[in-house]
């Protein structure tokens, strides 16, 4: 099959994988690094299968890099250890695809422009995935782009499930539920299909916690609801986001305490969450070192915990019951201790703990004759892979 260059950029890096898709010699992730300080000061790093780094500053410090430098520094990279030849196809995380784009495509000047008219439903993020697919047709202009949505993967969600409660004249023009994370949704639903079938074909609620962190009910493998909504702030609480709040609050925020939207927006988006609330650090690690000794730490830890196990209570309503649940990304695969708290808070819900394996951080995390709870790890970089060398073998018959 070749070789696909997987990209997901975001405002201030460029990740990448290098993913060698074969129907024979089945999936092989060769390499997997990152153009880090975009317009700051630029780092890069990459990580080959065998374990070799090759990390340096590959530019003079505080030098402006753009998105199209940093994807000439990797295809660079990839020249010298592979060769351009070898690849068949860019894979791209594409965050929003609105209510068109259900499905992987292969980006063309038409659909191209359909997806620039959904950056207003994602400010933050479409442009720079979008600024990255231009690039790469600049320097390589003859290489197929595939673009994989995050929102995709909810397209199954019920009407009911999308709708918000507004004037139909505002729905129809696309102001409704779309749900983020799908990429790493559908990887681990693909997961739970090889390691547990009959769960798979169940009532399973996905916790992706991390920096961003939502929450996916499953039935049968399909996306039935989620927390995240119109965009990526919706739903949980976050690192720096606020998650689900009172739209009064920003009301107030603007009249009373004369803030601008552009502050509200750079306040909910980039200053609440566990940083918020914490006052120290977005980062969980950090709280869990602190918390002993600092009581806004404990506060934002026990804060994520409850909206966590409130809203898990949620998509058991939503789906009738739960038969399993699965912890994945940064926060849900490495914190042990929030993995008991929301386990031991689901006791009600027929969970019941197994400590050892999950201080061990096994998969299997629950005792034998409980309601089943794995921790698993996501990897979204191999889903795009999956999706573009699929796309470009249906495309070759």
């Amino acid at each position: 099959m070749g070789l696909i260059l997987v990209l997901n950029a975001g405002s201030s890096s460029v990740k990448f994988a290098l993913v060698d898709v074969d129907p024979q010699r089945g999936e092989r992730e060769l390499a997997r690094g990152a153009v880090d300080g975009l317009g700051q000061s630029p780092r890069w790093s990459v990580r080959q299968s065998e374990g070799a780094i090759d990390a340096g500053q590959p530019w003079l410090e505080g030098a402006l890099v753009t998105h199209k430098a940093a994807i000439s520094h990797i295809l660079a990279w990839i020249d010298q250890h592979h060769g351009l030849n070898t690849l068949t196809a860019a894979g791209h995380r594409v965050v929003h695809g609105g209510e068109a784009f259900t499905a992987p495509v292969r980006l063309k000047a038409e659909n191209l422009a359909d997806l620039r008219a959904l950056t207003p439903l994602a400010p933050l993020h479409q442009p720079h995935n979008l600024s990255a697919i231009d690039s790469l047709f600049e320097l390589a202009p003859t290489l197929p782009q595939i673009a994989c949505f995050d929102t995709a993967f909810h397209a199954t969600m019920p009407v009911v499930a999308r709708n918000f409660a507004l004037p139909r004249s505002i729905t129809a023009q696309g102001v409704r539920r779309y749900g983020f994370h799908g990429l790493s949704y559908e990887f681990i639903a693909s997961a739970l299909r090889d390691k547990d079938p009959a769960l798979y074909r169940g009532k399973v609620i996905v916790a992706h916690l991390g920096n961003g962190s939502s929450l996916c009910a499953l039935d049968g493998g399909k996306s039935v609801a989620t927390t995240m909504g119109f965009s990526a702030l919706d739903g949980l609480m976050m690192g720096t986001r606020s998650g689900s709040i009172d739209p009064a609050v920003i009301f107030h925020l603007m009249r009373e305490m004369k803030l601008s939207s552009a502050e509200v927006e750079t306040m909910l988006y980039q200053k609440s969450g566990l940083l918020g609330v914490s006052g120290l650090s977005a980062d969980m690690r950090v709280l869990r070192a602190a918390a002993p000794d600092m009581p806004e730490a404990r506060e934002a830890i026990e804060l994520f915990t409850y909206r966590i196990l409130r809203d898990i209570g949620s998509l058991i309503a939503a789906l009738g019951g739960i038969d399993g649940l699965v912890f994945t990304a940064g926060i849900g695969e490495n914190d042990a201790a929030l993995r008991a708290d929301i386990l031991n808070g689901l006791k009600w819900a027929g969970f019941a703990l197994d400590a050892t394996a999950n201080e061990n951080g096994a998969e299997r995390i629950t005792i034998d004759g409980s309601a089943r709870a794995y921790r698993l790890a996501t990897n979204e970089e191999l889903m795009i892979a999956r999706h573009s060398a699929r796309l470009m073998a249906e495309q070759a018959k």
